[in-house]
């Protein structure tokens, strides 16, 4: 088991609950923008956001977000250590560094003191895309072994400073490789791990990138917090990561929804059916499992773990609770069945 963290109010490692991140994409000298959208995701369910703060203008900005928002947020730093202690003075639950990045050591214990007064975590954020010089010419490329390395090395110099209230993140946007840099840093380490795949493009690639490489350190054991990262609205990176998390059998609260894939039996519009299904259920928090299938003959039974589910016959359909059949209805009269039936549950 990792050791435990707390950003804000939301604990991370020691066996806490795998929590959601995301990341906003508005100006954070946009105060107002900013907040808008940090309530859309705490809506959405996700649990601690990242700024970016690139200068001193953004670091102003980010106090008055942080005074205001619903999320406890993380200060990302690069190249300026000024900034880092800017936002920790200025409210934030967590700063992201790349320790190698902001200059010599002397700034980089000044940005420990900072965060031991504080009390504020600090994430070690090492990125395939940007390793240190010395680590491309020993490995010659990215590799797993020079994110590990990298890793422990910026790791070495918080704790020459007696700051060990670290998290750490190794992300690449090759999926083999930033699991296998995961997978060896939990061998060697206990500290906490964020988990994520970086640049991993539109909704559409990164949520399957994403579910690859996050889902399957999941499914081993590995990781505490998660990002998914998608070249999209940040809500939807909420609403992947939840997803992926109901997958890998971590999550239990919410709709788990099963459908078949549809065969020449299918006499209905099945996949509108199940988008329709989707949407109408995805603010639900019971944590029920709900079938949309296809073919009333192999539906109920196929399906007979579901809370509830309905299937398609030719212009009709059934709804069945745990593969009892209960009412032959309509076509469109499925999904307000349905929807009525869950209200009960």
């Amino acid at each position: 088991m990792t050791k435990q963290i707390k950003v804000g109010d939301v604990a991370v490692g020691g066996g806490a609950p795998v929590s959601i991140q995301s990341m906003l994409n508005t100006r954070t000298t946009d105060v107002e923008g900013s907040l808008v959208q940090l309530r859309a995701l705490a809506a959405a369910g996700c649990q601690i956001a990242r700024l970016a703060v690139p200068d001193m203008d953004a670091a102003k900005g980010f106090a008055k977000i942080a005074a205001l928002s619903p999320l406890p947020l993380v200060a990302d730093i690069h190249f300026d250590y000024k900034l880092a202690i800017a936002a920790a003075e200025g409210g934030a639950a967590k700063i992201r560094i790349n320790p190698g990045n902001i200059g010599g050591e002397d700034r980089v214990k000044a940005v420990v003191a900072c965060c031991k007064a504080h009390h504020i975590p600090i994430r070690i954020g090492v990125n395939g895309g940007s390793l240190e010089k010395g680590l491309l010419e020993k490995y010659g490329h990215p590799t797993p072994e020079a994110l590990v390395e990298s890793a422990f090395s910026h790791i070495s110099l918080l704790e020459k400073y007696g700051f060990d209230d670290i998290c750490v993140s190794m992300k690449s946007s090759n999926v083999p490789l930033m699991m296998q840099a995961y997978r060896t840093f939990s061998e060697r380490s206990d500290y906490p791990l964020h988990i994520g795949v970086t640049e991993t493009g539109t909704e559409y690639m990164g949520t399957i990138k994403s579910a690859m490489g996050i889902g399957g350190l999941l499914c081993l054991g590995i990781g505490d917090t998660m990002r998914v990262s998608l070249t999209a609205d940040p809500v939807k990176e909420v609403y992947a990561a939840k997803a992926i998390l109901k997958a890998a059998g971590l999550r239990k609260d919410g709709v788990n929804i099963i459908a078949c894939p549809t065969c020449g039996r299918t006499k209905i519009d099945l996949i509108g059916l199940a988008g329709q299904v989707e949407q109408a259920l995805m603010e639900c928090s019971k944590p029920i499992t709900v079938a949309v299938m296809g073919c009333i003959v192999n539906g109920p039974g196929e399906a007979r773990e579901a809370d509830v589910g309905i299937a398609g016959g030719d212009g009709c359909g059934v709804l069945f609770v745990k593969g009892e059949l209960k009412e032959k209805l309509p076509y469109d009269q499925l999904l307000p069945a349905l929807l009525r039936y869950v209200d009960t549950i």
